[in-house]
């Protein structure tokens, strides 16, 4: 049995996608900063948009419980749904952007205390059909084409008396952030919490060129030196000499041994995920009193888990490596820690599973090729809670044109790749509710 889509269908579908509801979409989305845990207002703008836009279909702000780590956070929920009992497909991408737009958390990972630029959309004669922008790369770019795409195959499937059931999430907290008490859960997971799962989902998110059927997991740790502090004119007498912060030196080069002997130890694999570690931030004293030597000193780390990993496991080889590099350095009698929290575990959906065959044949559909092979791959999103929830996933997405020369904070698509994945978004939600014929 060959699972068919009426071509009329897919008419449909093309005809309802156009350039200007994916440009008016990302526009209504780079309005204004979407930070995490303050996504309420875009939720809110982009409903009263869409609803505007396409009425027949249900748009919904989903408020999460505030918290310190969440004060103004809301999903957009939309849907569409004709006749009883089918299975439910998600389309998911998040509001929020690792980036905030605001020079005052943005400068020290960018280097730019310039705010950025407003979305720069292509007139229709341009010449260059290229939207640039903050954000988009994260995820803006691939949530308004799963936007357009969802829509175009509800009102399609609606138009058709097809039954189906589709919902389009944005979620609120989709981008990893560690938090003094350990990972917070994000939009998805209150989503599933309060809602019956969905029988499988798409991930829309800017990726690598092809379908990931298997994504990594994630753990943040934190390495910590202590010692009594000192002001900076005794220095000599400090302990270690000179202050913490003098002898970073080593704990890094044991850092860096630990990710080699790390990746090492998970190299060969043939999946389609791969490990990586990094140090993202580096924290000691007080920028207002210089004049005393810090007597704590933290490093933060981001570490891309395989299957099978223990971050238990992975927190002590680090506690144990450090211990014997720096026993012998002045930083032999700090008090040293190391802790770690687990984000998310890897997880995979079956390649003959039908949101995965679906995916395939759009794919085949869409770019006349199919997917090119993916190995290796150390980006994790929310897909992998869909799969820990038991929720066959699929993600693909746009590919990006690069950073703008003049600003890299802005992504850079070409117009017509967002089309392409709005058609194929639409086409996967398509042939998931058409029924099969012989």
């Amino acid at each position: 049995m060959v699972r068919e889509t009426p071509a009329a269908l897919l008419r449909a579908v093309d005809d309802a996608i156009d350039r200007d509801a994916i440009l008016d979409t990302l526009a209504v989305l780079a309005a204004e900063p979407s930070p995490y845990g303050r996504e309420r207002a875009t939720a809110e703008r982009l409903a009263a948009y869409a609803a505007a836009r396409w009425p027949e279909l249900s748009w919904q702000v989903e408020p999460l419980p505030v918290s310190d780590a969440l004060p103004d956070s809301a999903n957009l929920v939309a849907g569409s749904a004709l006749g009883s009992g089918p299975p439910e497909l998600l389309f998911y991408s998040h509001l929020d952007t690792s980036l905030t737009g605001a020079a005052a958390f943005d400068e020290p990972i960018t280097g730019r205390p310039d705010p950025v630029p407003a979305l720069r959309r292509p007139a229709p004669a341009d010449p260059e059909q290229v939207v640039d922008g903050f954000g988009l790369g994260v995820a803006r770019a691939a949530a308004a084409a799963a936007l357009v795409g969802f829509t175009a195959a509800a009102y399609a499937l609606r138009a058709a008396g097809q039954a189906h059931r589709l919902t389009l999430l944005l979620a609120a907290a989709g981008t990893h952030r560690n938090h003094p008490t350990g990972p917070v859960p994000g939009g998805v997971a209150h989503h599933l919490d309060h809602r019956p799962a969905p029988a499988a989902a798409v991930v829309a998110k800017s990726g690598p060129p092809g379908i990931l059927t298997a994504e990594p997991g994630a753990m943040f740790l934190r390495v910590r030196l202590a010692t009594r502090h000192h002001p900076a004119l005794a220095r000599d007498t400090a302990a270690p000499p000179g202050g913490l912060i003098l002898h970073l030196g080593p704990v890094l080069a044991a850092l860096e041994a630990f990710r080699r002997q790390h990746l090492r130890e998970r190299a060969g694999r043939t999946d389609q995920v791969g490990a990586e570690v990094g140090v993202g931030s580096i924290r000691a004293g007080r920028p207002g009193k210089p004049d005393l030597l810090p007597g704590q000193l933290d490093l933060h780390l981001y570490l891309v888990t395989v299957p099978g990993d223990d971050p238990a496991a992975i927190t002590a080889t680090l506690r144990d490596l450090l211990t014997d590099a720096l026993r012998h350095t002045p930083l032999g009698d700090c008090r040293l820690t190391v802790d770690g929290w687990a984000v998310h575990e890897a997880a995979a959906t079956p390649d003959d599973a039908p949101v995965s065959r679906h995916a395939h044949a759009v794919w085949l559909a869409v770019h006349g090729a199919p997917p090119a092979p993916i190995q290796g791959w150390t980006g994790s999103t929310d897909g992998v809670v869909l799969r820990g929830r038991g929720v066959p996933t699929v993600r693909l997405g746009p590919a990006p044109l690069g950073g703008d020369p003049r600003d890299p904070r802005r992504d850079r698509y070409a117009v017509t790749e967002l089309l392409r994945f709005a058609r194929a978004y639409a086409g996967i939600a398509v042939r998931y509710h058409t029924p099969s014929t012989e």
